[in-house]
């Protein structure tokens, strides 16, 4: 956890971002202002009910106050994209998303229900993860199903949103015209962003479709769910139950979902192993098909977890694409065909960005 900076207090332009993940909260303290946001602390909080998590971070923040918080929520559903002020319509609204993300929605409800009883008379601001992909052309966004289905909103959404996002404002004039975002943790997606645009992403409906990810199966025959329906006797919470919490590394393996543990013992365990390789070969034929989008790709960075912390992974992808001129390292002789990079997810910070804008906006305004 970094410690507050000496300028701590309880100025009007102190935003608190919480990020609430599939495995942590982690949350952050900024001052913002229209020449941007500086982190002042951030830390994680694991394993705690919202009001317990409250007390964490009032004890960190030692007294300084925030004059804003901005929540991010993986699905707004159909309606919610853009960042928007929490009032019982929104919540409305993010109670019927929760349909389309159980695994995080209802948590994230009850965050921010918790929030507003810490912090009674503070703007609340939801920041939605689908926000970066809602512009995917058709040809991305349109599920080859029955068309009846599009008037629900049964469409593709993308997730990690605001770490795209992060990468795009990073990369700043660095930016290329083709490239391809790895967010690889314990949700892993694949990107494809052509002039800082999402045109193409992995994850579908929700976020449990795509590559394999540390419980969830990703992208799966429709068929093994009818099996698992008519020979099984499942019903659509067990299949939920096995597809986003008992499958992906941890399903493979029959150890762990954390790739860490299954480094540690994949030179005498064979499924630990095949886990990770089969991870890796997912992500590596994601990218591929990421290509394909884009017709090529002059850049693709790791971020996430795995995908800033794990050089092994990150060789592995890149050895599968080696066809495509992907090199870990600068060629012998010139520049290589496609740039890899390692960047951080900066996601507390394009939530700030996005709560300065809209609370300053409403300032303004009156």
């Amino acid at each position: 956890m970094a410690p507050m900076s000496a300028r701590g207090g309880t100025g009007g332009n102190d935003i608190l971002t919480l990020n609430e993940g599939s495995s942590s909260l982690k949350f952050g303290f900024y001052e913002a202002g229209p020449d941007g946001v500086e982190e002042r602390m951030a830390g994680d909080v694991e394993g705690a009910q919202p009001a317990d998590m409250f007390d964490r971070i009032d004890a960190a923040l030692d007294g300084a106050r925030p004059a804003a918080i901005g929540h991010r929520i993986v699905h707004g559903g159909s309606d919610l994209f853009d960042p928007v002020k929490i009032d019982a319509s929104v919540l409305m609204q993010l109670e019927r998303a929760t349909t389309f993300a159980p695994l995080h929605g209802p948590a994230a409800l009850s965050l921010i229900r918790a929030a507003q009883a810490r912090y009674p008379n503070v703007p609340q601001i939801a920041c939605f993860d689908t926000g970066f992909h809602a512009d995917l052309p058709q040809v991305a966004a349109v599920l080859p199903i029955p068309k009846a289905f599009r008037a629900d909103g049964v469409r593709r959404y993308g997730f990690h949103g605001l770490s795209c996002q992060s990468i795009v404002s990073q990369l700043g004039s660095d930016l290329p015209e083709r490239l391809i975002i790895a967010h690889l943790g314990s949700g892993a997606s694949i990107t494809a962003v052509r002039d800082a645009k999402s045109v193409d992403t992995s994850m579908g409906l929700t976020p449990s479709g795509g590559i394999v990810m540390a419980s969830r199966a990703g992208d799966l025959d429709p068929g093994l769910l009818l099996y698992l329906m008519r020979e099984r006797g499942m019903d659509a919470a067990d299949i939920e139950d096995i597809v986003d919490r008992r499958s992906g590394l941890l399903g493979i393996s029959g150890l762990s979902r954390d790739v860490r543990k299954l480094h540690a013992v994949a030179a005498t365990d064979a499924d630990a192993a095949l886990a990770i390789e089969i991870f890796c070969r997912s992500v590596a034929k994601q990218i591929a098909a990421m290509m394909a989008s884009l017709g090529g790709a002059d850049m693709i960075v790791f971020t996430g977890g795995i995908g800033e912390n794990d050089a092994v992974v990150r060789s592995t992808i890149c050895n599968d694409l080696g066809w495509a001129g992907v090199q870990m390292l600068p060629a012998a002789t010139g520049r290589p065909r496609v740039i890899v990079r390692t960047l951080p997810s900066q996601e507390g910070a394009e939530i700030a960005r996005a709560v300065w804008r809209l609370t300053s906006t409403a300032s303004c305004a009156r």
